[in-house]
């Protein structure tokens, strides 16, 4: 079979050689990209004859998925499939398989260290020191004791309650269903509603998909108190982002930690979170770590092994 990478997935050359030597002596054809192209052009190029291909988070479009005449199978270095047709792929009957699990531990950690710039006053403590300045009145407030809302409890989700709970934290969470492991660790669950009103930290965990796109609407934005955290390092078109500024600039929410966005970065000049005041932006980076690039990497090489095999894993459409 032909096999492409289509794009590097994070990890030192002589890992993908490494695979490639193994493909190889499998009596499989491989090929790898070193840059990133969203250009379906390209894209159908880079794809043209292959049995297999791999992907990490660019677009992978209908117009791409309709060329691929040869293709049988998506590897999807991501968790989520958000930005693969995927109803094209249905459609030929290509199996996608992704990489969920990867990067657990890594957001999570990443919500953790948001909730305490938003609450210590990191980021802004390093621009006063730089200023000549002192910390008064930047001493900022505990995540002991605060009450912390998880909207999405799966795997991400609940790996951000574990952290929050060991600080000492309360966590109540909204879930379509509910875990009996996230019960016995004394995680409550709650309307949305319940979830918005009484949290002093939101952070916002599910997926993107037809249900979800636009869940947290102006309403729900507004049911948050003036000095709520709200954090979302989920997918940015979950959120109305352009009332969320609102709420921020009129002081109907405390402080705002965003990964996501409507669009990949860069931004447009005229993005509303950029003028935005009380947040911390940062450029989709809470799935990369170090180790997640490298858990990404087996996983979506393993893939392909296991379906070569016959025996898929991680399917999901």
């Amino acid at each position: 079979m032909k096999i492409a990478l289509l794009e590097p997935i994070g990890v030192p050359s002589g890992i993908i050689e490494g695979h490639t030597k193994k493909l190889k002596e499998l009596g499989h054809e491989f090929v790898s990209y070193d840059t990133k192209t969203t250009d379906p052009k390209e894209l159908t190029a880079r794809s043209a004859g292959c049995d297999i291909v791999m992907i990490a988070n660019n677009p992978y479009p209908a117009e791409v998925v309709e060329s691929a005449d040869s293709l049988k199978m998506l590897s999807v270095a991501f968790t989520g499939i958000d930005h693969v047709a995927v109803d094209a792929c249905r459609e030929r009957g290509i199996m996608i398989c992704n990489a969920a699990g990867y990067s657990n531990q890594t957001v999570a950690e990443l919500i953790i260290g948001m909730a305490v710039d938003a609450l210590r006053n990191v980021a802004k403590a390093d621009q006063v020191v730089r200023a000549g300045g002192t910390s008064a009145g930047i001493g900022g407030r505990e995540i002991c004791g605060r009450t912390v809302g998880i909207i999405g409890l799966g795997r991400i989700g609940l790996m951000t309650a574990k952290l929050f709970l060991a600080f000492g934290a309360n966590v109540i969470a909204y879930n379509r269903s509910e875990n009996e492991e996230a019960k016995a660790l004394g995680i409550e669950y709650k309307s949305l509603e319940e979830v918005l009103s009484r949290s002093d930290i939101v952070s916002l965990n599910l997926p993107l998909n037809a249900q979800t796109r636009g869940f947290l609407s102006k309403k729900c934005i507004a049911l948050m108190r003036p000095d709520t955290v709200f954090i979302n390092c989920a997918r940015g078109p979950i959120v109305d982002n352009a009332a969320l500024a609102d709420a921020l600039n009129e002081d109907r929410l405390g402080f705002a930690c965003v990964d996501v966005y409507d669009m990949e970065p860069p931004l447009p000049a005229d993005y509303p979170l950029l003028h935005a005041k009380n947040t911390l932006l940062t450029p989709h980076q809470a799935f990369i770590s170090d180790e997640a690039m490298f858990r990404r990497a087996e996983i979506v090489f393993g893939n392909v092994y296991s379906y070569l095999a016959g025996e898929p894993v991680n399917v999901c459409g």
